[in-house]
């Protein structure tokens, strides 16, 4: 897509309307993550089901718990997405008997498990619990390498703290990645690096980005 249709971009929150849109896309996303082809043994015969349906199982619990999430359109076309679970409600989905039953069904009980323990273990990285946690977030790899694609992500990424912020009770965002590329954007996007998860080969990196609010109090 040409840099010129930069301009036609709009974010909004989704709801439940765009469950499916949502699920798509990532899908996209996380079927090549190192995390989840490790965690879902990409070496075994229907990883990408198994991705599917883990993906599946996260995007409709967290539009059931009425969870919020962000969307980047491009020209009226999802984009990007941020789901987003914030400081009062972050351990609804995976404390869900009806999830965990739907996810060892679809994935098996040691891929379940090790999806358990990968989350538990980024959780246990977290510098407060006043913060939002980003269980899912993507750009549509069709914009991915391209400069476009870095304006498409730092403008999701810039709404999502503006957005987050508005709660008085956050100190920022945090969010983890298994995919060595992405380090040095989210760095100069203001994160900072708290913890690294070892999730069986890959590590895991657990960044941090302080709400603008709890910024601008440090400094004055």
């Amino acid at each position: 897509m040409p840099e010129s249709s930069i301009s036609q971009i709009d974010i909004r929150q989704l709801d439940s309307g765009y469950s499916r849109e949502t699920r798509n896309l990532l899908f996209q996303v996380y079927r090549n993550d190192p995390n989840f082809a490790y965690v879902f043994n990409a070496k075994r015969a229907g990883y990408e089901q198994r991705v599917k349906a883990t993906v599946n199982a996260l995007v409709k619990q967290h539009f059931l718990q009425d969870l919020p999430a962000l969307g980047l359109f491009v020209e009226d076309r999802l984009a990007g997405v941020a789901l987003i679970a914030p400081p009062q409600r972050r351990l609804g989905i995976t404390e869900s008997w009806a999830w965990r039953l739907r996810m060892v069904l679809s994935t098996g009980l040691s891929c379940t498990q090790r999806y358990l323990d990968y989350y538990n273990a980024v959780l246990a990285c977290l510098p407060s619990q006043q913060v939002h946690v980003l269980p899912l977030v993507g750009l549509d790899p069709a914009y991915q390498g391209q400069r476009m694609g870095q304006h498409l992500s730092e403008k999701l990424l810039q709404t999502l703290h503006e957005w987050c912020a508005v709660d008085e009770h956050s100190r920022g965002v945090v969010l983890d990645t298994g995919n060595p590329r992405y380090l040095e954007f989210y760095k100069q996007q203001g994160y900072e690096e708290i913890g690294e998860v070892t999730v069986g080969p890959i590590r895991e990196h657990v960044f941090f980005h302080p709400s603008p609010r709890a910024v601008t109090h440090a400094t004055t």
